[in-house]
């Protein structure tokens, strides 16, 4: 068994802290899975086949890093790619209590799948996927937030709209 992280979101857009989490967890783990969540509940400004193009671009060059789309619950996802293994990142402290609740709902669904908590670099604490996307959509420069790839799809984006 390999030892599997899988670390899922909305990614929308793939952000440099959310590169900045993978990069770290690559480190620690045999293999990571960036789980790109199929959820229209939060009406995502790219589709899920556009995030997942965006993440995989982003992290060609990443040996053992792999990009997947899923819908459906989380702990059902990291079952079916055997992992064991759940990494949620932390920017402050207000994220910590939604965060907490879901660790222990998803230990209670699965008492064998442990969370994993790990904060951004301090460089990164305060970017969201939500701030650069209503940044990007009034004209303002993100391209210190996000990869080039992600910049030029967001101006796209919101040249279309």
């Amino acid at each position: 068994m390999t030892n599997t992280a899988v670390y899922a979101g909305t990614f929308d857009p793939v952000t440099s802290g959310h590169i900045d989490l993978v990069m770290r967890t690559a480190k620690m783990f045999d293999k990571v899975i960036l789980a790109v969540a199929d959820n229209p509940d939060k009406k995502p400004l790219f589709n899920l086949e556009e995030r997942i193009e965006l993440a995989r671009t982003v992290l060609v060059d990443t040996n053992n890093v792999e990009v997947m789309g899923f819908s459906g619950l989380l702990i059902d996802f990291v079952r079916s790619v055997d992992a064991r293994i759940v990494l949620r990142g932390l920017r402050a402290v207000s994220d910590f209590e939604f965060e907490f609740q879901l660790a222990s709902m998803n230990r209670r669904l699965d008492s064998d799948i442990e969370t994993v908590f790990l904060t951004p670099s301090e460089r990164y604490t305060f970017v969201s996927a939500s701030l650069v996307k209503e940044i990007a959509r009034y004209g303002g420069d993100v391209s210190e937030f996000v990869d080039p790839v992600v910049h030029q799809a967001l101006k796209d984006k919101y040249k279309a709209s």
